[in-house]
């Protein structure tokens, strides 16, 4: 092969001749430039991250080169996250391990027991860092973590109604003070009767006030009778479910009628002396299935009734 080189400027011509050896010496030289300009290029677009930006700018959705490009930025993504993952994964599975030692807590406050978790049992095993796991074992945990979290909170669902229905039941019971600030009279129990002084058992509480004094449901219920009765005067029955009933006697005026449901702490009547009293007072009673009860046990602990000056009926 021959060359001529012209030089435009000293009008001189130059001859150069190649041989076979030579071109392909030249050819060879070409190729592997042109290799090694490609690899350059290749590492520089990936390490500048413009694959990337030209995936999110959707440059390169549209060729197969995209999904394979695509699909080396997803899988370094995933590579260089998986241990940030697994790190979150570990605190979160802390977590459920906390909300499970609160959740049998909880569970004995309420009397309903907690079935036996893996986190009650012994553990062990080899210790594996974030670095050295996988994605299956990742989304074990994500499952593990699941199911555990999902049966917690069927549990607290049963523990939250129980709670509920305790309540209920508590503010059914006759726990409020019927009349504030008064004076216990005759407490329950055998007596002289205040009119004949034979031996006689006095059936509730007397609650020694002046006439108007506000007379309170003692819980929440249904009034069942409101009307005159010759011995109790003007009173007032209120159901409070499970056969427990409670009276409140010898009022001056009846504030609720028959039906009515009231709430703990509603006002129903004032205090007076009508039936058979011997002065201005409120006979409190409990009964439960029809047998009378001691009403001071069903009052709130935390009050001490005051002390006996005044025997009324």
């Amino acid at each position: 092969m021959q060359l001529i080189i012209t030089d435009a400027w000293l009008a001189k011509t130059k001859t150069v001749h190649l041989g076979g050896f030579k071109l392909s010496l030249i050819g060879f030289v070409f190729v592997v430039s042109l290799i090694t300009f490609g690899g350059f290029l290749h590492t520089w677009v990936y390490s500048s991250g413009l694959v990337d930006k030209m995936v999110s700018l959707g440059i390169l959705n549209s060729s197969p080169i995209a999904t394979v490009a695509t699909g080396s930025v997803n899988e370094r993504y995933v590579k260089e996250n998986l241990a940030a993952l697994a790190q979150k994964l570990g605190d979160l599975q802390a977590r459920v391990d906390q909300v499970e030692s609160l959740a049998q807590r909880v569970s004995g406050l309420a009397g309903v027991p907690l079935k036996e978790t893996t986190n009650s049992l012994g553990k062990g095993g080899l210790f594996l860092p974030p670095s050295e796991l996988g994605i299956e074992h990742l989304d074990a945990l994500i499952n593990q973590m699941d199911e555990k979290s999902s049966q917690y909170l069927d549990h607290l669902t049963v523990v939250e109604s129980t709670l509920f229905d305790q309540k209920i039941k508590k503010m059914m019971l006759p726990t409020q003070r019927p009349v504030a600030n008064a004076l216990i009279g005759s407490k329950f129990g055998w007596r002289a009767d205040p009119f004949n002084g034979k031996t006689s058992l006095h059936t509730g509480l007397d609650f020694a006030a002046p006439i108007g004094t506000p007379i309170m449901a003692a819980a929440v219920g249904s009034v069942v009778t409101s009307e005159h009765h010759y011995a109790y005067g003007n009173m007032v029955e209120i159901d409070h479910g499970n056969d427990l009933v409670t009276r409140y006697a010898h009022a001056s005026k009846i504030l609720v009628k028959k039906g009515d449901l009231v709430k703990r702490g509603q006002v129903i009547a004032l205090v007076g002396s009508t039936g058979r009293s011997t002065g201005p007072h409120l006979h409190f009673e409990v009964m439960m299935q029809g047998q009378f009860q001691d009403p001071s046990r069903f009052l709130a602990t935390s009050e001490k009734l005051m002390p006996n000056t005044i025997s009324q009926k």
